[in-house]
């Protein structure tokens, strides 16, 4: 299907997966509302979905910052009345070589962005969501938020940040279904994200051959393309 008349928030758009859905969805008719800490990252992507014919509006939000996110709520509220879909997406990736290795601020904002500001953004944004018809509440997890995993490279403290978001979206699943909100989890493990505007992003795909965003993005439209009697509460993906 396509996605005309969606209005959909992603965060972390400023690069990676962010910016990969966003294209997607742009030129599936979407109008997008993109954040990033960067803001001039976040309007490069939004920039990138009009010239694909799509509609997008950058925001400055820094999840890690509870009064960012306040103010990123207060301004999307100014722009738009209602939104049908809230995509959680940004949260710091963190390598560091070891446990060990990364420093105590890397720790800090890494569980923050991930954790509390996944938490804070859905909070702030749900009056919006709870305006459409058709709420949908997507949160890209990670095989990290899945219980006994260990396989990824991943610093703990990703692993910590994901965990809490996998717990987050748990209860929150149980407790605004009755409100007609689904809450939709993903938990992929590392992918690989070819360029959404590049001749790799439609390439065909073959048993075994690595996870790519392109089927993760497949994912997520299919989960909010549903009828709102079909509710898939979580994707889980076997790892090669």
């Amino acid at each position: 299907m396509r996605f005309e008349g969606y209005r959909v928030v992603v965060t972390g758009t400023g690069r990676g997966f962010g910016r990969s859905l966003a294209v997607a969805l742009g030129r599936e008719g979407a109008e997008l509302y993109l954040c990033a800490r960067d803001f001039n990252a976040a309007e490069t992507v939004a920039e990138e979905v009009r010239h694909t014919g799509g509609r997008a509006h950058a925001f400055e939000c820094d999840l890690a910052d509870p009064e960012s996110v306040r103010d990123f709520a207060e301004t999307l509220g100014e722009v738009t009345d209602a939104v049908d879909v809230l995509v959680n997406n940004g949260a710091p990736y963190l390598d560091a070589g070891g446990f060990l290795e990364a420093d105590d601020e890397q720790i800090a904002a890494t569980i923050a962005a991930g954790a509390t500001g996944t938490v804070l953004a859905t909070k702030a944004i749900l009056p919006l969501l709870q305006r459409s018809p058709r709420p949908d509440i997507v949160t890209m997890v990670s095989g990290c938020g899945e219980y006994g995993n260990h396989r990824s490279e991943a610093h703990e403290a990703f692993y910590a940040a994901k965990s809490a978001q996998a717990g987050f979206t748990e209860v929150l699943s149980k407790r605004l279904r009755p409100q007609g909100v689904r809450v939709i989890s993903l938990y992929p493990p590392d992918f690989d994200n070819p360029d959404p505007l590049g001749p790799e992003w439609d390439a065909e795909r073959a048993d075994g051959d690595a996870l790519s965003a392109r089927s993760v993005v497949d994912c997520v439209k299919f989960a909010i393309g549903q009828p709102r009697d079909c509710y898939i509460k979580s994707f889980y993906f076997e790892q090669a």
